[in-house]
């Protein structure tokens, strides 16, 4: 049951995301430049909390299941940022990519070391 509860919880995180980014702007105000890498960082933390939660209950060595979380996490951010390439008022930013898997592994990195 907590497997199935997992996975839902990284769904629903997923599709608030790809919800988020089909949006033309967000009523987010701009205190100081490149803040949006913060918050794309921030955002795939807690991604990255909850992908890994999911892989932690399969079978394998943890940095193998460190890696496929990451590599979620990372290939997720990388088709969210091309989602948004078709999007008025939006658009698409290598380094938010790099901001969203740097986010996904800081959380993962540190959730393996404390052997959650």
């Amino acid at each position: 049951m907590i497997k199935i509860l997992n996975f839902m919880l990284l769904l629903f995180y997923c599709l608030f995301i790809y919800w988020l980014s089909d949006q033309p702007s967000l009523p987010v105000p701009q205190v100081f430049s490149s803040q949006d890498k913060i918050l794309h960082f921030g955002a795939y933390f807690i991604m990255g909390i909850l992908a890994w939660r999911c892989v932690k209950t399969l079978n394998g060595k943890p940095i193998i299941l460190a890696l496929f979380a990451i590599t979620f996490c990372s290939l997720y951010g990388l088709s969210d940022e091309w989602h948004q390439s078709f999007i008025e008022g939006r658009f698409s930013d290598v380094a938010d990519w790099l901001a969203d898997t740097s986010g996904a592994g800081a959380s993962i990195y540190l959730l393996s070391r404390l052997g959650w």
